[in-house]
Parts: C-alpha cells; structure tokens; sequence
C-alpha cells in the first residue's frame, strides 16, 4: 500500500530549542494516533505535516508531493489545529461558509456545506452566535466540522477532543471513524492514551521530539508489564493484605501511604498479583474500597522506553 504521508530524516528546531529530530515515518490510509505527554514535539510534527513550517533538514511528503509551499495540496487535506484562530466577532455559520469559499464554493453551496456542518456537530441553534461566545467544546467541534468541510482525503487532527463533553467526545470518534471507513486517512495526536484506543490501533510515540515506537497499539501496550507496576489498594483491611504479599517473589515493595487505609505494592508480574488478590479477598471476604494502578498508563509507557534509550 502507498503510504499516504512520508517523513525521511525530518528535523525541524527552533533557535536552540529542538522540535522534532530525524523523523522517519510511513503512514499508510487509516487512523493513525500521534501520542506523546504535552511538549514531546506533537504539534511541530503535524504543523510541518500541514505545511505551515519548513524543516531544517529532511523532508516530509504527502501524496507524493513536497508539503512546503505547495498550495494546490491542501485541496486535499484538512486541519485542525490545537489553538483557536478566529476573527473577533464571527459567528459560526459565517465562519464555515468563508472557509468552503476559501475552498472554491459558490456563496450558495458554501452557505449549504456550512448549514450541514453545523448540524453535524450539534450547533445549528448557535450559528448565528459569536464564535467568542462558544464554550471550549463548541469551539473544538466546530473546528473538526471545518477541517472536515472540503471533503479532504486527509484529515490531521491536533487534539481535537480537548475540553469536549464526554457525550460529544463519542460523536467526534463516530465522525474520524465515519471518515476513514471511506478510504481516508486521519492523523490524531493526543496525549491521553484511551482516547486514541478508542479510534485506532496504529500508533506513534513520541517524546522529546524523537519516535520511540510505533505500530499495533496491543503491543506497544504490553509494554506495560514488561516493567514494575504500581498497584494502589484502599482498604480498611490494609496490614491483612499487606501481610499475604510480603512473602511473595513478585511483589518487589509496600508501601503504606500518608492515607490510613491505602496500601501500595510494587510487582514485576500484574497478572499474578491480581490473580492472588482475588483469592485473598474472596477467602477472607475482605472489603476492597478502591484499586488503581498510577503507573497504568502513556506516562509510563513512555519512562520505560525512555529508560531503555
């Protein structure tokens, strides 16, 4: 398969302050989740993927074509970005039909393409409303809807789903997985992890401008237990289970937090700690308030592969 975006060795700084550094990617049509914690070089990557900075060294392509100063591409792709850009004082139903103007819509048809989009997104009632009045979750929906206005073939999507209610949060999934069930190609960036496995399985991780992994989504995962995991417990019962684990080969420490009822373990082996947690409780009917893991998610993901460069 052709890949739809093709990074080679791309670099791209700022004074003394690194963007992205020798970047070599190959995205393929599909959804592709573009993850990393806040600063990892996400927005840089997808600001040179959308044409609006220029590397320093490598190249980046889509389609075949060099992305730079190439207006006549961006026909065929859409962004969202992750900060707003409006004119003060525009209302929503302006706004969309300016950007399907921009896009060579007759004033007709771009009125019509505007009145769909915001019906797409639940804001029809508020068209004629102020952008600067909307609430951070109008705003972002109404920037996917405009990325999506043109019918492009890619979709590149900077944190699309920040600040949006969990009802609507849904919705925009069903809209980039409605997209791309018609053969196109989204690229998502996020720095929550479940948010991205609820879209696609092909990731990319970046940290500190650098890629660090990429590929099924399960194995990057299972990464997870490759590492100490943290298990936190709250429990009236905290000495009692601390005590059936204190022998045991694979809980590597415990630790009793500031809380009076909460407990934390250390083990090399997830699954059979909870296996045997299970047991414990179930024999000695114990009650268990709350479990978490701290460490069960990006972040960690992300110190255990830092770790090992």
């Amino acid at each position: 398969m052709e890949p739809v975006l093709e990074a080679q060795d791309l670099s791209k700084w700022y004074g003394n302050i690194l963007g992205v550094s020798d970047i070599s990617l190959n995205l393929t049509p599909g959804i592709h989740g573009l993850l990393g914690p806040n600063g990892a070089g996400k927005t840089t990557f997808l600001r040179l993927a959308s044409g609006q900075l220029k590397p320093n060294r490598g190249r980046i392509r889509i389609f075949g074509e060099a992305v730079f100063s190439n207006p006549g591409l961006f026909n065929r792709v859409g962004f969202c970005p992750e900060n707003d850009a409006y004119y003060r004082g525009v209302n929503g139903g302006d706004y969309l039909s300016f950007m399907a103007r921009l896009h060579g819509a007759s004033p007709t048809e771009a009125r019509e393409r505007a009145r769909k989009a915001l019906q797409r997104v639940g804001l029809e009632d508020v068209a004629a409303k102020a952008i600067s009045a909307y609430s951070l979750g109008m705003r972002q929906r109404l920037k996917v809807t405009a990325a999506m206005l043109h019918d492009p073939q890619l979709l590149i999507l900077d944190e699309p789903l920040k600040g949006v209610d969990p009802l609507w949060r849904v919705r925009i999934i069903e809209l980039i997985r409605e997209f791309e069930s018609q053969g196109r190609t989204v690229i998502v960036s996020s720095h929550i992890l479940p948010e991205i496995e609820s879209m696609t399985n092909n990731i990319v991780l970046i940290h500190q401008g650098e890629i660090l992994a990429e590929g099924d989504i399960q194995e990057i995962r299972g990464l997870l237990d490759s590492h100490p995991h943290m298990v936190s417990i709250r429990t009236p019962h905290i000495r009692r289970i601390a005590s059936r684990f204190v022998q045991d080969n694979h809980v590597l420490t415990v630790n009793f937090s500031d809380s009076a009822r909460k407990v934390v373990f250390k083990t090399d082996n997830r699954d059979h700690f909870f296996d045997r947690l299970n047991r414990i409780v179930v024999e000695e009917a114990l009650e268990i308030e709350e479990i978490t893991s701290p460490d069960d998610n990006l972040q960690a993901v992300f110190n255990y592969l830092v770790g090992r460069k």
